[in-house]
């Protein structure tokens, strides 16, 4: 079982952002196994529906940026996607690595042992997308490995309504008056709290109201520029995971993560 809160796993979640992307090309099987090679716990992935409804990791609309291929994903049938290269942009290393289906990272996941963070990115397509996601998840045991969060916080009340057991994430980009009350207007089990608008007392009051929280941190070139001009985020970071007012870090860099205090101990 995958667990959201700190306080029941006894350790803050290392989370790879679309898996470990400092060292493997994002959002595939490679970057996954990255993910738990490096010491990660937990692995956020972007999903997209292609036109014959298939649900892939992808990040972006279209295929052009991380593959050989051109086009819209929704445009592209799953066969058409399975054969394009994904990991030749990122270095030689991954010639021939795929776009994985969701249920192949799932399978990669259990395996790895890691959970899985699953971002719905699908803006156009978005019934098709939950009665996707509603039959994967009924038939596939991948709700007690998975939180689905969004930007779009009404799609994640939609689809609990469907599957009451499933965990749902909502993604804010704001320090909000009052993060429970945000929380609850979608019945969301964790929030995902921008860095810079974090503070120590909104993690606790959420903690209370029984929701996790998830803090996403740059990559450690940026880090150190900060550093250099006297804003010291790793210190900070690590303090907040000490205090345990966090649940999950997420980063590109996974082992970046693991040295500020995050993933098993």
């Amino acid at each position: 079982m995958f667990h959201l809160l700190a306080s029941d796993n006894g350790f803050v979640h290392a989370c790879g952002h679309r898996g470990h992307s400092l060292g493997a090309p994002e959002n595939t099987i490679a970057a996954l196994q990255a993910t738990a090679s490096q010491g990660g716990t937990s692995a956020e992935i972007d999903i997209r529906l292609t036109a014959d409804g298939e649900i892939i990791l992808l990040h972006d609309d279209f295929v052009d940026r991380t593959t050989d291929g051109a086009g819209l994903a929704g445009s592209l049938n799953a066969s058409d996607i399975a054969k394009l290269d994904a990991g030749s942009w990122f270095g030689p290393q991954f010639a021939g690595e795929r776009l994985p289906t969701l249920a192949e990272a799932a399978e990669c996941a259990g395996r790895a042992g890691i959970g899985l963070v699953v971002e719905i990115k699908e803006e156009r397509r978005v019934d098709a997308m939950l009665d996707a996601l509603v039959a994967m998840i009924e038939t596939g045991g991948i709700a007690d490995r998975a939180v689905f969060i969004s930007f779009d916080h009404t799609v994640l009340k939609r689809l609990k309504e469907r599957v009451p057991s499933v965990r749902t994430e909502g993604i804010t980009h704001a320090r909000h008056v009052d993060f429970v009350a945000v929380a609850r207007s979608a019945g969301l089990d964790s929030l995902s709290i921008e860095r810079g608008m974090f503070r120590p007392e909104d993690g606790r009051a959420l903690h209370d109201a029984g929701v996790a929280v998830r803090v996403h941190v740059e990559r450690p070139a940026v880090v150190a520029r900060y550093d250099a001009a006297g804003d010291d985020i790793a210190a900070t970071v690590t303090s907040w995971i000490d205090q345990r007012v966090l649940d999950s870090v997420s980063g590109d860099d996974v082992g970046f993560l693991v040295g500020l205090g995050a993933g098993r101990r």
